[in-house]
């Protein structure tokens, strides 16, 4: 175990010198000129090249990489010039609430998309099968937006069950005592039980719009993959030895069916983690998604950088975490990578 960690940690030093460097390079070619942005349509050009100069935007590519890489070397970020925050400080303060965010929508996808796949699987071409079909294709077809919109629309306004869709938290309550950062858990260390209910019912919309959004892709490789595994003859052999439906079902063809699964939904997290900023917006939640959207916006580069280094961190963890399941649920598959 401590070997395969150490190799997969080894193997991925690479891939983030290559986001560092292909990172820097991109955000420089973005169009626009933060110093013109920052110093304001009434600045004169000398103005403006002050604020270029105070950057550091007067120097070559080179000069500029190198001493971007010293300060990324002693832990340092960078500062975000539309914000005057560190950006390590404001990513450590954003990142838990798109993490909490993305875990409670992911986990709502799961309990209905995988029950779904399995009881579409088992009954290929019946009501259930083209239902389950049906809704994934729904699911998927409409934009995170407009199902964000659609349901604080008729739980909020029309039938006023749900929370005001502004922020993680109701402004009657005050945020738990910082320790992770997702609220939910932090509440529940706090034993502040009415403080969890809050938090959990101003997550519940946006869970529920993320989980509808990926609910398909989940659903559906859960059905393709348990298919493939109920034709298997060794599924055949347990039922010709007289195994009760059940345990042929969830003890030997689910948990053979799982790795494409496993697979599937490490991709839609970090799919999801960055690219919620809809959800984000429609909610006013605060999370890492539209705090880089506005960065962007502003050509602060910065914080975009940032951004994309510490996904790629969080893509090589959970890589790591996904290759550990791998051997958690076929021990054969940690024999053979």
């Amino acid at each position: 175990m401590t070997r395969l960690i150490g190799e997969r940690l080894l193997g991925a030093i690479p891939n983030v010198i290559g986001v560092v460097i292909v990172t820097f390079v991109l955000t420089r070619a973005l169009p626009g000129d933060p110093a013109a942005y920052f110093a304001g349509p009434a600045a004169t050009q000398e103005a403006i090249e002050q604020i270029r100069v105070h950057l550091g935007l007067d120097k070559s590519l080179l000069h500029q990489f190198g001493l971007y890489l010293k300060e990324l070397a002693r832990g340092d970020l960078g500062t975000s010039l539309s914000t005057g925050q560190p950006v390590l400080q404001e990513i450590a303060t954003r990142l838990p609430a798109s993490l909490e965010l993305t875990l409670c929508g992911l986990a709502l996808a799961l309990a209905v998309a995988v029950p779904l796949g399995i009881l579409a699987a088992t009954r290929p071409g019946s009501w259930l099968d083209h239902l389950c079909r049906m809704l994934a294709t729904a699911g998927v077809s409409l934009p995170t937006f407009f199902t964000g919109l659609l349901l604080a629309y008729v739980f909020y306004f029309l039938l006023g069950i749900a929370p005001s869709p502004l922020g993680r938290i109701d402004v009657a309550f005050s945020p738990p005592p910082h320790l992770t950062g997702l609220y939910l858990i932090d509440s529940l260390l706090a034993r502040d039980f009415e403080l969890f209910g809050a938090a959990a019912s101003q997550l519940l919309l946006p869970s529920i719009t993320l989980g509808l959004f990926v609910m398909a892709p989940i659903m559906r490789m859960t059905r393709a993959s348990m298919l493939g595994v109920l034709s298997s003859d060794f599924i055949r052999t347990a039922r010709a030895s007289g195994l009760s439906r059940a345990k042929v079902l969830y003890t030997y063809a689910l948990r053979n069916a799982l790795l494409p699964v496993v697979t599937t939904l490490g991709m839609v997290f970090s799919f999801l983690l960055g690219s919620n900023v809809l959800v984000e917006k429609v909610f006013a939640w605060p999370g890492i998604g539209s705090y880089v959207i506005e960065a962007l916006v502003a050509s602060d580069y910065a914080p975009v950088q940032g951004f994309v280094l510490t996904m790629a961190l969080v893509y090589v963890a959970l890589n790591l975490i996904i290759d550990l399941l791998y051997g958690v649920i076929d021990p054969r598959a940690s024999l053979e990578g």
